[in-house]
């Protein structure tokens, strides 16, 4: 064998080395990857600048859910808004956007996921429906389905179009949305197989096909986070009245910064 092919074989080694390396990695790293959230000891008193209350709900005999209730000013209450946030943080990140909907009249309800904030327990795909499930059944206890909107942002999209997708309710809003985990993966890592090997499959696409009710998406061309183009191809599975809103040159994280997001966002709590 010449010296050059020795040197080619050489780096194809090594290149393969690395290739499997990175995939040994990114399979066992991946839930490190999806979620960084903040915890906070269970004695930690939350304060916000609008009325809330706090409460734990019981999963199961080891597992809490951790909830805050966002309440309107008004005490004739328009409905309820049950609120899944993104990949971050916890609560605290989020409560800002509240105000959009309690000055509607509307309540929002805002869990944390388990190991997010003071909500304890083992987190995992179905975990995160049936937990969202449970809110719902709590909503629904207090609201007729026609009062109750599912909101999801960014990773919190998925959760809610699936609960959408099994729950009635007046209508599902997602800011940021994604057509599936593993498409979102595979837009980061192209050359590895994601298919089949990642914990969360969460296929948005496939939810929303099934949710009878009206569906708003919006989402920035700018998104650096979940690149515009992943979230387009949820064009083709909405329904005719459904409407996917862009904002032009908006990113992740500031939607709500948009008059364009405001506007449309109140024309439809005020229905």
């Amino acid at each position: 064998m010449s010296i050059q092919r020795k040197t080619i074989f050489r780096w194809l080694k090594w290149l393969l080395f690395l290739y499997v390396f990175i995939g040994v990695a990114l399979f066992f790293l991946q839930d490190y990857f999806l979620f960084h959230p903040v915890k906070l000891s269970r004695d930690y008193r939350y304060s916000f600048n609008t009325a809330f209350e706090e409460t734990d709900i019981p999963f199961n005999n080891t597992d809490t859910i951790n909830m805050v209730k966002f309440l309107p000013a008004d005490t004739v209450r328009k409905g309820v808004v049950i609120y899944f946030h993104g990949n971050k943080g916890n609560i605290s990140r989020y409560a800002k956007f509240a105000e959009n909907f309690t000055k509607h009249g509307y309540e929002v309800w805002m869990e944390d996921y388990p190991g997010f904030g003071k909500s304890i327990g083992v987190r995992n795909e179905n975990i995160l429906y049936e937990q969202a499930a449970k809110i719902y059944t709590m909503a629904a206890a207090k609201y007729s389905a026609n009062q109750i909107i599912i909101f999801g942002k960014s990773f919190g999209t998925g959760i809610a179009a699936q609960l959408a997708s099994v729950k009635n309710c007046r209508q599902l809003i997602l800011e940021t949305p994604y057509y599936s985990i593993p498409d979102l993966f595979k837009y980061y890592a192209p050359v590895y197989p994601v298919t089949g090997v990642v914990n969360y499959i969460i296929p948005s696409s496939q939810f929303l096909q099934k949710i009878k009710v009206p569906i708003t998406i919006f989402h920035g061309t700018d998104d650096g986070v979940i690149p515009y183009r992943c979230a387009a191809k949820l064009k083709m599975v909405l329904k005719p009245a459904d409407e996917f809103i862009t904002i032009d040159k908006g990113n992740h994280h500031n939607l709500n910064d948009f008059a364009l997001f405001h506007q449309k966002l109140d024309s439809l709590l005020s229905q």
